[in-house]
């Protein structure tokens, strides 16, 4: 079965702006009538119920953190991308919409990455006006820095807290429409289901998380905003409580999974120390404008600093191997994310790894500070060398910090068309929920500029083509879908709550994370795959025998919270993993041993596998169907991608 992505027709540059005029409006009398449900408050959710209350619509949202500024958006460091050309140094909507289809691995759709590059420029302006502190020149124009896969200066930046004042400013507008009454929001409400009648989704289930209340609420359409799965991994940069249930649950009503196995490495990261850990820590990618990655040139050197007999300062200049400058001298430290991880990797295997582990390498500073003086640079980065500092007890000023990669984001999501809408009429995916805009790998600064883009200026008009369409007439609570819906998640509630195994869900939930991380990671390989989709399937049928849920329903039960989602996260592992062995290519962020270039750079294969794949749930330890959307390039010619 081929999907149906409803890209409008015409010019490239011209698609949005006549399929917005095309689009079905509801008139502002009108918009009062109709109740819309968003669950999840980061970036894409806050933004997204902000504009559709202002627009005049009845919004009810919810988010399992104790307020919306909880959302896992706020830990994005490093900035927001957006064609202004500031600089002057040949920026343009085209070269941010190339750079973007070039850094996925033209495994992207052309029309909504272009959408999303023009709407970077006004993403700017709203944020500005809403009184985001973005950083600034002497002269007080707004000031840019460099990211990876791109030759020009396009991130907006707040220091190193980008995330957390762009969330602020949406926030803010979010309790702007709570004083209004036009928003109700419910917080630490965890969604657990989607209510289909006739087909369309008209509302959800959710679990207070405090007192364990099952809770059903109505709405004329669905809009999922609730981030990655990352956490598939145990070990991610993600929040802890960052989770998939949302959308596997909606998943598992019908709406399709697409390429799950696309997931993110960021090279970055504060390298993993002990079995102790719940979560990783990430370095921003800016990091790398000033920074420089290197390694031992030999091994020998290597033992020496990982048996602490030297420092890397005394480690002479002809024995550094700065090995993505030398591999990729015209982006040199600043090649995309997933070469830069690979590469780091690369290093590690060869015995070139350094800490105590031997899975890091440095990233040094030495050279910015000399060049610009340590005020200048802790100007500019002086937040993340400080949390640096806090995590390891080594000062970044006066020597390398050891970096290793670590899993991010996830390009895979809820498959959507271009007007957001998932396969389900009713229920939208929004932001990392869903899977468009970033292919097989996501370029740095881009995550914030979807989330955005899909709420402010996607989805207020989209969603309105749809709800147009199936008019104002109240939804029926009282309808037998919703009690039915209900009873499915007191049964699955009560089915984890019983029980009563050795294991605790943390044991099944780190056991996954090293299948996923040692076979569904930054190498795979058909063997790989095959033997950790039989592991996952023991884990999947041991959880239900031997895991152990504590406490009750009624109360707050941080285990059974757990619970639901690892079960959850094991089913996605599996899919991910046969997502991974179908896909005998590489591409971006997923890296096939068995198809590399002579080089050992990514090596897809456009002949078989230039298409999204969609996976559709068929029922309980069922294999999943695949169904495929072709990607057809007429803006863009196929390259092998390189960074050289």
């Amino acid at each position: 079965m081929s999907l149906n992505a409803n890209i409008p027709q015409g010019p490239l540059a011209e698609k949005w702006s006549k399929h917005k005029f095309n689009l079905k409006l509801v008139n502002p009398a009108n918009k009062r009538k109709y109740n819309v449900i968003v669950v999840g408050t980061g970036l894409a959710g806050a933004s997204a119920a902000a504009s559709l209350a202002e627009l005049g619509y009845n919004v009810t949202a919810f988010c399992f953190q104790d307020s919306p500024r909880r959302a896992h958006s706020i830990a994005a460091q490093g900035g927001i991308n957006a064609a202004k050309n500031y600089q002057n140094d040949g920026d343009s909507v085209y070269r941010l919409f190339y750079d973007t289809i070039k850094g996925g691995d033209y495994r992207a759709r052309e029309s909504n990455v272009h959408r999303l590059a023009e709407n970077s420029v006004n993403i700017i302006d709203q944020c500005v006006a809403q009184g985001v502190p973005f950083a600034r020149e002497y002269g007080g124009l707004l000031d840019n820095r460099s990211f990876g896969g791109a030759q020009v200066s396009r991130t907006f930046y707040a220091r190193g807290q980008t995330g957390q004042q762009l969330l602020l400013g949406a926030y803010s507008a979010l309790n702007r429409q709570i004083n209004l009454g036009k928003v109700k929001m419910y917080t630490r409400h965890e969604m657990l289901d989607v209510v289909m009648i006739d087909g369309h989704a008209k509302g959800i289930v959710t679990r207070n998380l405090i007192t364990g209340a099952i809770d059903t609420h109505a709405g004329h359409a669905v809009l999922l905003c609730t981030g990655g799965y990352g956490n598939v991994f145990y070990l991610s940069t993600n929040a802890i409580g960052s989770n998939v249930t949302a959308a596997w649950r909606a998943h598992k009503r019908g709406a399709y999974f697409a390429n799950p196995c696309y997931t993110q490495i960021h090279p970055t990261c504060i390298p993993v120390t002990g079995d102790h850990q719940s979560k990783l820590t990430l370095m921003s990618e800016s990091l790398r404008n000033d920074g420089r990655v290197w390694a031992p040139k030999t091994v020998g050197i290597a033992k020496k600093l990982r048996n602490k007999e030297i420092t890397a300062s005394q480690v002479k200049e002809e024995d550094r191997d700065y090995f993505l400058e030398r591999k990729y001298p015209s982006f040199g430290n600043l090649v995309p994310r997933d070469v830069a991880s690979r590469n780091a990797k690369e290093m590690a295997d060869e015995g070139r790894g350094v800490g105590t582990s031997g899975f890091a390498v440095y990233l040094d500073f030495a050279d910015a500070i000399s060049r610009l003086g340590e005020d200048t640079v802790r100007a500019k980065y002086g937040n993340l060398f400080d949390m640096y500092y806090q995590i390891t007890d080594e000062n970044p000023y006066k020597q390398p910090m050891r970096i290793y990669p670590a899993v991010h984001y996830t390009m895979g999501g809820l498959w959507v068309d271009y007007n957001l809408s998932t396969n389900v009429p009713g229920l939208y995916a929004l932001g990392e929920c869903n899977f468009s805009d970033h292919g097989a790998n996501r370029l740095g600064a881009s995550a914030l500029m979807q989330g955005l883009s899909d709420g402010y200026f996607v989805i207020p008009y989209t969603l309105g083509d749809y709800l147009a369409t199936i008019g104002p007439k109240a939804v029926d609570k009282n309808h037998p879908a919703f009690a039915q819906t209900k009873q499915d998640v007191l049964d699955n509630v009560n089915k984890l709550l019983s029980l009563k195994g050795n294991k605790t869900v943390v044991e099944y939930h780190r056991e996954l994370g090293h299948i996923m991380w040692e076979y569904c990671g930054m190498a795979r390989s058909k063997e790989g795959l095959t033997k950790a989709k039989a592991m996952i399937k023991e884990l999947k049928a041991d959880f239900w025998k031997n895991a152990i849920v504590v406490g009750d329903n009624e109360e707050l039960n941080l285990s059974l919270e757990r619970a639901g989602r690892v079960a959850d996260f094991i089913e996605l592992g599996e899919l991910m993993v046969t997502d991974a062995l179908m896909r005998n290519e590489s591409c971006g962020g997923h890296f096939r041993i068995e198809s590399q270039t002579e080089e050992g750079e990514a090596l897809r294969d456009d002949d078989n596998y230039a298409f999204v794949a969609a996976w559709e749930f068929k029922g309980e330890n069922a294999e999943e169907e695949l169904h495929k959307e072709e990607l057809v390039f007429e803006n863009v010619k196929l390259t092998q991608r390189s960074y050289k």
